[in-house]
């Protein structure tokens, strides 16, 4: 497992996100879409979708979703969010951590398994 550079947060609004980050800040766009805008930082790339705020979801990526799931359930992680349409596998560790789980080469979204 390691982490990825890329990070996840849900705002009411893409558009204000997008006129700060690309607007403001300067930040190159990564992506653009009806569901997600997502910005180059530099060191990271920050990701937005819409919805209600979630704080910030690191992403981790392993060579096998399912066995990885099954073994952080047992050790005391609490699925918050899976979605495979998405793909979608979210995590909160015992210390607050909030991720999602990603499958290794898939370009930095979660598949159900490899």
């Amino acid at each position: 497992m390691h982490s990825t550079c890329d990070v996840m947060l849900r705002v009411k609004s893409l558009e204000d996100a997008k006129a700060y980050y690309h607007g403001v800040l300067g930040f190159d766009l990564a992506a653009d879409s009806e569901r997600v805008v997502g910005f180059k930082t530099g060191g990271i790339t920050v990701y937005f979708e819409r919805g209600e705020d979630n704080g910030a979801v690191f992403e981790f990526e392993v060579d096998d979703i399912s066995k990885t799931k099954t073994r952080l359930l047992t050790q005391g992680c609490v699925l918050l969010e899976e979605d495979a349409a998405i793909p979608r596998c979210h995590f909160s560790d015992p210390f607050g951590l909030t991720f999602n789980l990603t499958g290794g080469g898939t370009g930095g979204v979660a598949t159900n398994g490899d």
